[in-house]
């Protein structure tokens, strides 16, 4: 699958809705992380797509938290992207914000992998060395289990997630720490700039 958007314009027009670092610096990670689960799980042709649904999964959020997963359509839609790329966006929020379900391979990854990523860059955070380069499933499931430690990264939508894929919750947290790995020097270069 290829949509009509280069990976700068895909940027461009995320950080047409977006500013706060916060909120770039997820979608950079949730791109990478898609990236490297594409092909991890041998849909490597499709890794640019899949990078791109990661990138602009959250496009709506700042603007129009109240109203994200239902607002991104519009802001999708203008940019020429395809139907299937607006529903795969859409699908993680399944169940929060909207009814969109997630039925697709990569959608099931971005629904599992989305809110884990936040738990897991907050356990990152909380480290010595400010990474998840030295990060164990082991000390991620401590986190995971004391509920006060970043309480808005839900947990039960990181387990449906893990059940959704067919995966135990450890084998979903160890695959994820990896893919967050592949990825976080390039992000760091990418938010000092």
């Amino acid at each position: 699958m290829r949509e009509n958007l280069t990976r700068q314009q895909a940027l461009d027009l995320l950080k047409q809705y977006n500013s706060e670092p916060f909120h770039i610096q997820h979608a950079l990670t949730v791109e990478g992380v898609m990236d490297w689960y594409a092909r991890e799980l041998g849909c490597g042709e499709d890794a640019e797509f899949w990078a791109m649904v990661g990138l602009l999964h959250d496009i709506d959020f700042e603007k129009w938290p109240e109203e994200h997963c239902r607002k991104a359509p519009e802001l999708l839609r203008p940019a020429g992207l395809s139907e299937a790329f607006i529903h795969a966006v859409c699908s993680h929020g399944y169940g929060l914000c909207c009814d969109v379900e997630p039925t697709h391979e990569m959608e099931k990854v971005l629904f599992a992998a989305d809110e884990l990523t936040g738990l897991i860059g907050a356990a990152a955070r909380m480290r010595p060395s400010k990474s998840v380069q030295d990060m164990e499933v082991s000390s991620l499931k401590k986190k995971f289990k004391d509920k006060k430690f970043a309480a808005g990264c839900s947990r039960d939508v990181i387990a449906q997630g893990a059940e959704r894929l067919g995966w135990t919750l450890e084998e979903l947290m160890e695959k994820t720490i990896l893919a967050m790995r592949s990825c976080e020097d390039r992000i760091n270069q990418a938010m000092e700039q």
